[in-house]
């Protein structure tokens, strides 16, 4: 079933919550003019390494002010950040059922040096998009409006601090995950994990892990 349009944070690898909505969205807007905020799934990711949950961040230039709009946000490479971050997916999922067969399409995402985090998100968004066969039309905002009467908002309601059990839309399914053989299944993670651990079937996921 297909909703209305609904109303985004912009994202780096977002959670399969993210995606459960994108793929439940007659249209989805990305929000690029709200104030940059740390500690959110704006420049941060979360996988399943060898030893549990594994938080990776993109390191930004420190903004002037506190109202930088997300879209003027660019990224630091004081450090390899690129290189170290995709050296920690390799060692996460290289023995993945389907690592290999995305590897040579995520890696040039980390092979260049980007300008600016909004353009690093929406090239990562669409790839991934493609990845799980979501062909929702993609859209950004053109200013920033507080309220959206017609749509589902969820800019503030995806969140690393917030709980996702309080999403009366979503409810995740359980997979295989590399490292979870013996331990107890991690929900909402990057949708990479879901991409490297079910391939083809990631869309059948995301679909039962709605709620209508």
């Amino acid at each position: 079933m297909t909703y209305p349009q609904r109303i985004f944070s912009s994202a780096l690898f977002p959670p399969v919550q993210y995606f459960v909505h994108l793929e439940a969205a007659s249209e989805a807007c990305i929000e690029v003019f709200d104030r940059y905020e740390r500690q959110s799934y704006r420049n941060r990711y979360l996988l399943y390494g060898a030893n549990g949950p594994l938080t990776l961040s993109v390191p930004v230039v420190k903004p002037k002010g506190k109202q930088v709009p997300l879209k003027d946000v660019r990224l630091s490479y004081d450090t390899p950040w690129h290189q170290i971050h995709w050296k920690s997916i390799e060692a996460a999922y290289n023995s993945s059922p389907y690592y290999l067969y995305y590897k040579d399409e995520l890696e040039p995402l980390f092979s260049g040096k980007w300008k600016y985090l909004l353009d690093l998100n929406q090239s990562a968004l669409e790839l991934t998009m493609a990845a799980c066969d979501i062909a929702t039309p993609l859209r950004q905002t053109t200013q920033y409006h507080t309220e959206y009467p017609d749509a589902l908002d969820l800019r503030n309601q995806i969140h690393p601090k917030l709980d996702f059990k309080e999403d009366s839309f979503f409810k995740p399914q359980s997979y295989r995950q590399v490292f979870g053989w013996d331990k107890p299944f991690v929900p909402n993670l990057s949708i990479l994990d879901l991409l490297f651990n079910k391939g083809p079937e990631s869309l059948l996921v995301l679909r039962d892990s709605l709620l209508t």
